[in-house]
């Protein structure tokens, strides 16, 4: 799937890790990353699993920025938000360099600007980590 991601993104290199959404709906977006070694929390030949936080936050803005943009046309542009995190559990301790990585993000809960996503990361087929986020967008 082609997007133009600095329209639905406020992320630009070297901190945007999304390389390409693979899948997207009103509500879940799933993106593709490649492990660099100019990604934050790289040390040597891998990256801390902390990097996956930051991977579900980004999908996650893909969709919210897709359905803003739905609203508002060309004139959109894309806006950071304020995260929290509500849960992180990691099932690796470290990420090799030049690994693929498929993250999924879902809305389960909005509220007016308040919303709730929870993001699973995968190598491989194999579940790197699943993170829970609070997200609240400024108007």
């Amino acid at each position: 799937m082609k997007m133009d991601l600095d329209k639905l993104m406020p992320h630009r290199a070297p901190m945007r890790l999304i390389k390409k959404v693979v899948d997207l709906g009103r509500d879940w977006a799933i993106t593709e990353s490649v492990v660099l070694e100019e990604w934050p929390l790289c040390q040597g030949d891998s990256v801390s699993p902390i990097v996956l936080i930051e991977l579900v936050a980004q999908s996650a803005t893909v969709f919210l920025g897709w359905r803003e943009f739905q609203k508002k046309g060309e004139d959109f542009e894309g806006k950071g938000w304020l995260v929290g995190i509500r849960e992180a559990v990691f099932h690796c301790e470290k990420i090799d360099l030049n690994s693929v990585l498929i993250t999924e993000s879902r809305e389960v809960f909005e509220y007016d600007m308040y919303h709730e996503i929870t993001g699973t990361i995968t190598a491989n087929g194999n579940l790197l980590g699943k993170v829970t986020l609070q997200v609240i967008q400024a108007k």
